[in-house]
C-alpha cells in the first residue's frame, strides 16, 4: 500500500513501485519496490529493509538533473552518468555509465564521486533523515516508523551487512559478468566453485587460488544464509550469480541443482520483476567438458541464463604474451561452438571476452577479426563480444579510435568489459 505525507520541510512516499522490467533507456528509471524521501536539496531512496540504495542532489550544483547514485549491495556508491548517452551506449551497451569508486575499465574517463555536491549526498544523507524526524511532529505512525528505521540503517552497519554477505559467500566477488548490465547488476551472488582453472599472468581481477567445486550441501547453506541477510528485499531481485570465476567447471549437475533451488528458495517466480536471470563464467576447458545434454537441460530451466568465457586472444604470440595456457586452435574451436549454442537455444547467450591494448602483439587483432567477422555469414544481435584494456583506468585516443574501429568491424556486438565488482 502506498502511503504518502508531506509538510513544508519534506515529503515521504512509501511502498512505490517502480519498473518490473530492465529497460534500455536514456533517463532515470527505478526497479523494483521503494520508499522515497524528499527535501529541497535531496531526493533519498530506500529499499524494503530501509536501507539506502539511491540518491540524488537538487539544484545547480549537482551535475545533471539525469544522473543520480547508486549504492550496491557490497556497499559500493557508484554515480550513473549519462556521458553523452549515445556515446556511453556505443560502448557499454546502456545509457548510463556507472562510475566506480575503485580503479576499472573505463574509456569515457570522468571522476565524478569526487565532486563536492556528490560528496555531499553521499556522506550527508543521514543528517538529511535525522532532521525530517525532527520535523515529523505532526506525521502518522507509518511515516515515522519509516524515517526511524532508515536512520537506524546507518553507514557503520551497512557496511557491516556488505561484509556478513561476503563472508557467506566466501569472499568478496571482485568481478561480475559484464552481461550482469543487463539487470543492473542487481544480482543474489551464490559461490559454487573458488578459484580458476587458469592462472593468467595478465589477470588483475582473479585470484590464485587452486580450483575446488563447492559441495551441494555447503551451497545450499550459502543459499540460506544469503536469503536472511537480505531479508525482505529478496522482492527486488529476479537474478543470480553463480560464482566464482568458472562456475561452468564446478560441474552441469551443481549447476542445474543449484538454479533450481535457488528459484524456489529465493521465490524468484514471485519476484517484483518480471523475469529471471542467471549470470556465470566459464573457460575454454569448462565450456569443452559440458556436454549437448547439460545446455539442452540449461535452456529448459525458467531464467534468461547468460555465461560469460574469457577469450582474450586468437592469436598464438598474444596469447603467450598473456601467460594464458591455451592453443589459438582451442580459443577457435570454442568461439565456433558458442555462436552453435547461441543459435540453438533462445533463452541462452554465450558471451566473449579479450583483450584490448595499445601493446599487443600484431597479430592478435587480425586473429580478432578472424573470428567475429570473417567466420561470421551474416550480423547477429546476440553473443556480445567484451573488450578488456590491460592496463585499468587509463583513456586514451587511440584506444577509442581503435574500439569503434573493430566494432564497426565486427559481426556481433562489441562492448567495452566495466570490470564491475559485486
Amino acid at each position: 500500500m502506498t502511503v504518502s505525507w508531506e509538510n513544508n520541510y519534506f515529503a515521504v512516499r512509501l511502498g512505490v513501485i517502480g519498473a518490473r522490467r530492465y529497460e534500455k533507456v536514456s533517463y532515470p528509471l527505478y526497479y523494483g519496490e521503494y520508499g522515497v524521501i524528499e527535501t529541497a536539496s535531496d531526493l533519498l531512496h530506500f529499499n524494503r529493509e530501509h536501507e539506502i540504495i539511491r540518491a540524488q542532489g537538487k539544484g545547480e550544483s549537482w551535475p545533471h538533473r539525469n544522473e543520480w547514485l547508486k549504492r550496491s549491495l557490497g556497499d559500493d556508491w557508484l554515480y550513473y552518468s549519462t556521458g553523452g548517452y549515445t556515446g556511453v551506449f556505443e560502448t557499454l551497451g546502456e545509457f548510463y555509465l556507472p562510475n566506480l569508486p575503485y580503479p576499472t575499465n573505463n574509456l569515457l574517463g570522468g571522476h565524478p564521486l569526487r565532486d563536492q555536491a556528490v560528496r555531499r549526498v553521499i556522506d550527508g544523507w543521514p543528517r538529511q533523515v535525522a532532521a525530517c524526524l525532527e520535523q515529523a511532529e505532526e506525521a502518522p505512525e507509518a511515516v515515522k516508523i519509516f524515517l526511524r528505521t532508515c536512520l537506524a540503517k546507518t553507514p557503520e552497519k551497512l557496511a557491516a551487512k556488505s561484509v556478513a554477505i561476503f563472508a557467506n559467500y566466501g569472499g568478496r566477488p571482485s568481478v561480475l559478468p559484464p552481461d550482469a548490465r543487463h539487470v543492473d547488476y542487481q544480482l543474489i551472488p551464490v559461490n559454487i566453485a573458488s578459484g580458476c582453472l587458469y592462472k593468467c599472468r595478465f589477470c588483475e581481477v582473479k585470484n590464485r587460488t587452486p580450483f575446488r567445486a563447492a559441495l551441494a550441501s555447503e551451497v545450499s547453506r550459502q543459499m540460506v544464509g544469503v536469503k536472511e541477510l537480505v531479508g525482505a528485499d529478496l522482492a527486488n531481485y529476479g537474478a543470480v550469480f553463480l560464482g566464482d570465476h568458472d562456475a561452468l567447471a564446478a560441474g552441469g549437475e551443481l549447476i542445474l541443482a543449484t538454479l533450481g533451488e535457488a528459484y524456489e528458495l529465493f521465490q524468484l517466480k514471485d519476484s517484483l520483476m518480471y523475469s529471471s536471470s542467471a549470470f556465470f563464467f566459464a573457460s575454454v576447458a569448462s565450456l569443452s567438458a559440458a556436454g549437448d545434454d547439460f545446455f539442452a537441460r540449461l535452456a529448459r530451466l525458467p531464467y534468461d541464463i547468460y555465461i560469460n568465457i574469457g577469450l582474450e586472444s586468437a592469436d598464438q604470440e598474444t596469447l603467450h604474451y598473456l601467460g594464458k595456457p591455451l592453443a589459438a586452435r582451442e580459443v577457435e574451436e570454442t568461439f565456433a561452438r558458442m555462436q552453435a549454442l547461441n543459435d540453438r537455444y533462445p533463452k541462452l547467450e554465450l558471451t566473449a571476452n579479450f583483450v584490448f591494448d595499445d601493446d599487443l602483439p600484431t597479430g592478435h587483432y587480425p586473429a580478432f577479426l578472424k573470428l567475429v567477422r570473417d567466420s561470421l555469414p551474416r550480423r547477429k544481435v546476440k553473443g556480445s563480444v567484451y573488450l578488456s584494456p590491460l592496463k585499468f583506468d587509463q583513456p586514451s585516443r587511440l584506444k577509442t579510435f581503435d574500439f569503434n574501429r573493430l566494432k564497426r568491424e565486427s559481426r556481433l556486438p562489441v562492448f567495452l568489459y566495466l570490470i564491475q565488482r559485486l
